[in-house]
């Protein structure tokens, strides 16, 4: 292999980000369809502990795998 070659982005770092992100999407859309904008809305911005708080979380750590995937390492 070519050391002008770039594998940046090629990892499982990226891998898992976009896995997380496409799970918290499915979920969510699957929430939305369901109970409708105004009972997903409402899931947000409740006390507890709800599935979309964790999908929203999913969102930011597979968007952190991914940049953390597309550093660059020495």
């Amino acid at each position: 292999m070519s050391h002008e070659y770039r594998r940046r982005g090629k990892n499982w770092f990226t891998a898992m980000g976009v896995l997380f992100i496409v799970m918290a999407l499915i979920v969510l859309t699957r929430n939305l369809l369901i109970w409708g904008p105004e009972f997903v809305l409402d899931f947000f911005v409740s006390a507890e502990v709800t599935n979309e708080k964790i999908s929203a979380g999913m969102l930011v750590f597979g968007i952190l795998m991914i940049f953390l995937g597309f550093r660059k390492t020495n």
